[in-house]
């Protein structure tokens, strides 16, 4: 997280008003409602874990036991029984 001084962005009487509460002191704002990125949407994650998802549901569906899918993706089997759970519920939705 970068810093953005506040006396080269904001007005000098709102300034005075945020001293009167914290002077001097770090202070954190944060976005405003609606321009927050949901968890992983930046760096692509999100959609990852959903493409791997899919494939350890696409191969349970074409016989692989939880435990060899386990040991494929590093996951424990109740990972993996999880993710095929949510996919089931996910497809028939």
């Amino acid at each position: 997280m970068s810093y953005i001084k506040a006396d080269e962005v904001l007005p000098q009487n709102i300034i005075r008003l945020i001293q009167q509460y914290i002077d001097g002191e770090n202070i954190y704002i944060p976005k405003k409602e609606g321009s927050r990125a949901e968890w992983g949407e930046k760096t692509g994650t999100r959609s990852e874990l959903h493409q791997r998802n899919a494939f350890i549901y696409r191969d349970y569906q074409n016989g692989e036991t939880v435990a060899v899918l386990a040991r494929r993706y590093y996951l424990s089997d109740k990972s993996i029984q999880q993710i095929i759970r949510e996919m089931r519920i996910s497809e028939s939705a």
